[in-house]
């Protein structure tokens, strides 16, 4: 029992964080109910109604057995030879354990005889409507996923089923007025032993279950009796092949990625070499397509046939979060109720103890050091050439990208309206999806399926290298696709800006509640990120802008424009407006992005010139100018969350200033040397930190799935105060140098590394900047710290927004301006 109230609460807060969001919730009731007897069924960190039955002894004995080296996969990339790995692994750590003779593996769930039918609830922010809050799934599941071939199969099937809007299940779900899109875990999970296929609405009524799963099981059935056309699922077939082809390496190194990819065959005792050697494979099933009945063969095994089957229904419940906050409560009383003036005195022994153990701080030499004299001397950033095409500026990259050709259209944002720039977001999200030319968005859809990795769109402002009151903006249409498409690309992009059709109202009001449901189900996963954004945007304009387009201000308006098309006349208007929008942007200057292969290069510009030959060339025309910003922000957002966010964010400098560099190395110190330990190991959330955001100007601290709030923004001014007021190592300057230029360094795909010098160089940073900024970033010193630190991060000029609901926020006791989501 003492053990316990020592780490319950973190364990605790931890958990009920990470099970908080309706989607997540949803996820891990499906899965407990798909995998009835095997490990799946729980919830892999623990159920927080269970962590206080939990002893110190079985938490311990349950670490010894699953977290033992017995247990556990190396990964390494680099050009160090293996053999030396190995002997640095047994050296350093497993010639201190003695191998565990324990079957870890995962036997085969038992399957149902006949479909089941379940209700679970989710908590509700009491100050929500409940109406149209239901989530209602159905999920199957598959054979084993180290089955390589099966595996394809069952992924291509759910391309056939749910890829882009033409396909058949998504149409349905799309345009079915039971829900208000599309579930977001629609779609197949191959992560377990067995694959789960799963699709569904969400924004529905709990009554309309029963219609929901009917409307599944016949536009299934209806495949399954009529087919598929041959081309829709050769299109599919493409986008496997184009994602097998395309060297990826943007979130972490290529070859890792590889490996990554090969871990769960591995772990599940299959074979990790045919997971990555997929040619033959694809090659097998493209043999297999042939035959008109595959497709409908395969939707008879894998869904209409398999008994293993469930049909879930989230409900809300706007008394859950209550009732679970009072029966923890209870629980506690009880078992302190219970204890002994000894038992009383050993806790109050340990929590000393553990506060203790929290201050020590770690011999950093029991690992592997890296220091500044293995960083390399110089930052290795691709360079390209200028070459117009038909009057356009283009730049072009010789990258390495396996057969793959990337074009983007850059459009300079023009002076724009207050109403204009808040459509830019919503135009950018629907531009890929709707018709073009004499095309519906049907037909655009598959088009794009056939001959592309798909079309996209974004709109993005941000601050010049000098100044955080100027800035830039620009609209990008960008696609991907084999060499042997790159013609048709073209095509496609040319024809996206310029014949882009906004007259298909019913798919624009689709659209319109799609986006507001998946802005809606970002907020407890990224709740973190949309603080820092609202404590910024008083910052600057870019920093204003990102938080009304992508912040919980967009989210706001998204909703009320939700709400607002309901009307048909507003609908009409909403798409007459994006197609005047679309129309400026298309008489705006541009310029074009082309990456790929130096041996292609020719045969691109001959298709580019074919495509673009005759359009006229925009004229120069006045650009986007946006007011200058300087506000403290005060706020909290409410919405429906059992746990917290907190941000708090100081203005500060460009990306040009001498202070910037120490600015970046500042983050680091921070949040590994103080806030890591006061917000997660002590205050229980599930992350926090602070870092320097240069675009902007922000220095900006955070939280993550936060059991606190008026504590953690004491411990944010507190972190400074201790850099302020103490003496530190030496070391902890080190590390947080190396910290930031790992992420400077950090490798990319061959594409995503020409895309971001070339946009680098957009918006100011050319190559000889960034590498002067790097330099600079490995001289910072101690005295630089505490200079920055004492100018820019001063209690006058803190700016704080939390996300929480509203229970907890009055609670906290925190004076702030209430916005409600």
């Amino acid at each position: 029992v003492e053990h316990q109230l020592v780490y319950k609460g973190v364990v605790f807060n931890e958990m009920k964080g990470a099970i908080s969001s309706p989607v997540a919730t949803l996820w891990q009731k499906l899965s407990g109910h798909l995998f009835p007897t095997t490990t799946y069924h729980h919830n892999s960190g623990g159920d927080p109604e269970a962590i206080p039955d939990l002893t110190w002894e079985q938490l311990k004995a349950f670490h010894s057995r699953h977290y033992h080296p017995s247990n556990a996969v190396f990964f390494t990339y680099g050009d160090i030879p293996a053999v030396t790995h190995q002997q640095e692994f047994e050296q350093r750590a497993l010639s201190k354990f003695e191998h565990l003779d324990v079957d870890f593996s995962v036997p085969d769930e038992q399957r149902y005889s006949t479909p089941q039918a379940v209700t679970e609830s989710y908590a509700l922010d009491p100050q929500e409507d409940q109406q149209r809050k239901a989530h209602l799934v159905v999920g199957w599941l598959l054979g084993p996923m180290i089955d390589i071939q099966a595996s394809l199969r069952a992924h291509l099937l759910t391309q056939v089923l749910l890829d882009n809007s033409a396909s058949p299940l998504r149409l349905a779900l799309e345009t079915s007025d039971l829900g208000a899109a599309p579930s977001p875990l629609c779609g197949l999970d191959d992560s377990s032993k067995e694959m789960v296929f799963v699709c569904g609405l969400e924004g529905c009524e709990a009554e309309d279950a029963e219609a929901i799963e009917t409307l599944i099981i016949e536009t299934l059935t209806r495949v399954a009796e009529q087919g598929v056309p041959q081309e829709q699922i050769e299109a599919m077939l493409h986008q496997l092949e184009l994602s097998r082809k395309e060297v990826g390496g943007d979130r972490f190194p290529y070859g890792l990625q590889l490996v990554f990819n090969a871990l769960p065959a591995a772990i599940h005792n299959g074979d990790a070499v045919a997971a990555l050697a997929l040619d033959g494979a694809i090659a097998a099933l493209r043999e297999e397509i042939t035959d008109r009945q595959f497709i409908p063969a395969l939707i008879r095994q894998l869904l209409l046939d398999n008994p293993h089957r469930v049909r879930l229904s989230m409900v809300p419940d706007s008394q859950l979060a209550e009732a679970r906050e009072q029966q923890e409560t209870d629980r506690l009383a009880q078992l302190q109720a219970g204890l002994s003036p000894d038992d009383r005195d050993k806790i109050v022994e340990l929590t000393q103890a553990l506060a203790q153990r929290q201050a020590e701080e770690d011999d950093a030499e029991l690992l592997p050091k890296v220091g500044l004299d293995d960083v390399a001397p110089e930052l290795a950033i691709p360079q390209g050439f200028e070459e117009p095409v038909c009057g356009m500026p283009a730049s072009w990259y010789d990258r390495p990208t396996n057969g793959l050709v990337y074009q983007q259209i850059i459009i300079d944002l023009p002076a724009l309206t207050e109403p204009e720039l808040d459509l830019l977001p919503l135009l950018a999200a629907c531009l890929p999806e709707v018709g073009s030319g004499d095309r519906d968005y049907l037909q655009t859809q598959m088009m794009q399926a056939a001959v592309t990795g798909g079309i996209r769109s974004s709109t993005r402002v941000s601050n010049l290298v000098g100044s955080i009151q100027s800035a830039r903006g620009i609209f990008v249409v960008s696609g991907k696709s084999l060499v042997r498409n790159q013609g048709a690309l073209t095509r496609l992009l040319q024809e996206t800006l310029d014949s882009a059709r906004f007259d298909e109202t019913e798919r624009i009001r689709e659209l319109v509640a799609q986006i507001r449901v998946a802005e809606e189900n970002s907020i407890t996963g990224a709740g973190h990120s949309l603080a820092m954004l609202a404590a910024s945007a008083g910052i600057g304009p870019s920093a204003a802008i990102a938080h009304r387009w992508s912040g919980l201000e967009g989210i706001r308006q998204t909703r009320a424009l939700d709400q607002a098309v309901d009307d048909s006349a507003a609908l009409a208007s909403l798409c007459d407006q994006l197609q005047a929008l679309l129309a400026r942007l298309a008489q705006a200057p541009r310029q074009l992005l082309l990456i790929s292969e130096e041996e292609y290069q020719s045969e691109i510009a001959v298709k580019l010139v074919e495509a673009w030959q005759g359009k006229a060339t925009p004229d120069p025309q006045p650009g986007l100018e946006l007011t200058a910003v300087d506000a403290r922000i005060q706020q909290a957002w409410t919405t429906n969350t059992q746990i917290n966010f907190c941000a708090r964010a100081y203005s500060t400098v460009p990306a040009s200033h001498a202070d910037s560099p120490a600015l970046s190395v500042l983050g680091g110190v921070l949040r590994n040397n103080y806030l890591h330990t006061a917000i997660r190991e002590k205050g229980g959330a599930y992350g926090g930190g602070a870092s320097y955001d240069s675009d902007s100007g922000a220095f900006r601290f955070f939280s993550y799935r936060d059991p606190r709030l008026a504590d953690t923004l004491i411990d944010f001014d507190r972190s400074v105060e201790w850099l302020l007021t103490e003496r530190h190592s030496p070391r902890l300057l080190e590390e947080a140098v190396l910290g930031v230029i790992s992420r400077i360094d950090q490798p990319g795909s061959p594409a995503g590394e020409a895309k971001q010098a070339f946009f680098a160089n957009l918006f100011g940073q050319s190559a000889e900047f960034r590498r002067q900024y790097r330099q600079r970033v490995l001289s910072v010193t101690q005295e630089d710290l505490r200079r920055v630190a004492s100018t820019w991060l001063l209690p006058d000029r803190a700016s704080t927004a939390v996300v929480t609901n509203g229970q907890n926020l009055e609670k906290s006791g925190l004076d702030l301006e209430v916005c409600s989501l």
